[in-house]
């Protein structure tokens, strides 16, 4: 095999490859052998069809699958052996083929522009720790406490009151009839939640143990038996118990019964958990810091078939005429976000980070979690939908990247009080929010000039290019 590179222009270049027609009969002669012990022709045993005979039965089929081959491996030999990464799909240009002829083609590529990395080694960015007040951790605790339903019995004159815990048995009745759920054994009503039927808390407030009570309440919109919607039901109320509601002791029997050692150790955990709500948000600015300076990084040429590509997705939900007036816009974008791709490839490629499968079944079983109740659904997206997969693979492989470019970088690590974490935060929020919505004026203007400029009478007929699409190529 011979192959010339001829730069085109830029990244842009054509590699001749030749392969003589000795070295292409030798592959010919490799796929009849093995064809010859699997064909059965009447009048000959197997494995003894003269080459003649198969030839004539298969000679054009035979060729086509040789020829398929032989460019496949060609080509790469070719690109590996120039050290050329394509961008993209190479185009195919044969000149000479055939049957015992020499094979002559070219293959046009479009090739990734060299990217520098040593400088991400001394990447500078800002590093977040939350030094929590102790105060800040009692404060949590007192609130989980507060929410701890604690009741202790009462005597027998003890009143009901808001907060306090009643339970009852009820037999209800409407229009004098009973009806489909009517009856309720020793159900527990803390009052003031209105977590049965409205206003009927307030007329169990004074009740005593042993007492019974007529509470009329309306049945609501949801009840189940349609018929009854809005009617006044009348409940006879036997109380069984008043427990009133009691202040949980903040003890290490409280620590305890949460799960902690004892109620030091639950200040520690408190702490870490609080401290832990800041940290994926503060380390997601870390790192967006960081892509803030690889974006600074020059490349001397991004493919213009990547930026292509780019800028169709950027624009595929706007008309024709928004995304010729944001082009430009868009392209500027687009080579941005490229650039920042290759360079994060090469460092993940020179560092030797991979993606398992495993870690790719821990990010599905992570949103997984983010979505209860729709698991199901989560679960047949992915599995009927294999580009979602292979986007989700190349976020886990972007993270792995830009964790490994954390460690290695110059950290200049803060410690911040949690004021200070919310109001970095709310500031970072407040500017992507702004940038959202510059967009989406931009997206209005762009929609309200197209409308006033488009004629109703006049249709484009888009014309189809003579060639072969290319595709986009990942590694990962």
């Amino acid at each position: 095999m011979k192959v010339t590179v001829e730069n085109k222009k830029g990244l842009n270049k054509d590699l001749k490859i030749f392969i003589d027609k000795e070295t292409m009969n030798s592959y010919m002669d490799e796929k009849y052998e093995e064809i010859k012990s699997s064909v059965n022709l009447k009048g000959f045993r197997p494995g003894k069809v003269p080459r003649e005979i198969l030839k004539r039965q298969f000679g054009k089929a035979v060729f086509g699958e040789v020829l398929d081959k032989v460019l496949k491996e060609t080509s790469t030999k070719a690109l590996e052996e120039n050290k050329i990464k394509p961008a993209g799909q190479p185009k195919l240009d044969l000149k000479t083929y055939g049957e015992d002829k020499d094979l002559e083609y070219v293959l046009s590529v479009t090739e990734l522009p060299k990217v520098e990395i040593k400088s991400l080694e001394n990447i500078k960015f800002d590093e977040y720790t939350v030094k929590i007040d102790e105060s800040e951790t009692d404060k949590r605790i007192k609130e989980i406490a507060k929410n701890q339903p604690n009741f202790k019995e009462g005597t027998p004159d003890t009143k009901a009151k808001k907060g306090d815990l009643v339970s009852l048995d009820y037999k209800a009745t409407v229009d004098g009839k009973d009806f489909k759920g009517s009856e309720g054994k020793n159900t527990q009503l803390t009052l003031g939640k209105e977590l049965f039927l409205k206003g009927f808390d307030e007329q169990l407030i004074g009740v005593k143990k042993n007492d019974e009570k007529i509470i009329e309440a309306t049945l609501p919109e949801n009840f189940p038996e349609k018929e009854l919607v809005n009617k006044k039901a009348k409940f006879n109320c036997k109380i069984l118990s008043v427990k009133q509601s009691e202040e949980v002791k903040i003890d290490d029997d409280f620590a305890k019964n949460l799960g902690a050692k004892d109620l030091k150790d639950l200040k520690k955990l408190i702490s870490k958990q609080i401290n832990d709500e800041f940290k994926n948000s503060l380390d997601q600015l870390s790192k967006n810091q960081i892509l803030k300076e690889i974006e600074k990084i020059k490349v001397d040429e991004v493919p213009e078939n990547l930026v292509e590509e780019e800028v169709k997705i950027l624009s595929q939900s706007m008309s024709e005429e928004e995304a010729k007036k944001n082009k430009k816009t868009f392209e500027d974008k687009a080579k941005i976000r490229i650039k920042t791709g290759l360079i994060l490839n090469e460092f993940g490629e020179k560092n030797q980070i991979k993606v398992t499968e495993q870690e790719v079944q821990a990010e599905v079983q992570k949103q997984l979690r983010m979505m209860p109740g729709q698991e199901k659904m989560v679960m047949d997206f992915y599995q009927k939908n294999p580009s979602a997969l292979a986007s989700l693979r190349g976020t886990v492989y972007e993270e792995k990247i830009l964790n490994s470019i954390k460690e290695k970088g110059k950290a200049n690590k803060k410690e911040i009080s949690k004021e200070e974490a919310e109001k970095i935060l709310k500031d970072a929020n407040a500017n992507d929010q702004s940038q959202k919505e510059e967009k989406k004026e931009i997206k209005k203007k762009s929609t309200r000039t197209s409308a006033k400029e488009k004629k109703p009478a006049t249709k484009k007929v888009k014309s189809k290019p003579a060639g072969k699409k290319t595709k986009k190529v990942s590694k990962k």
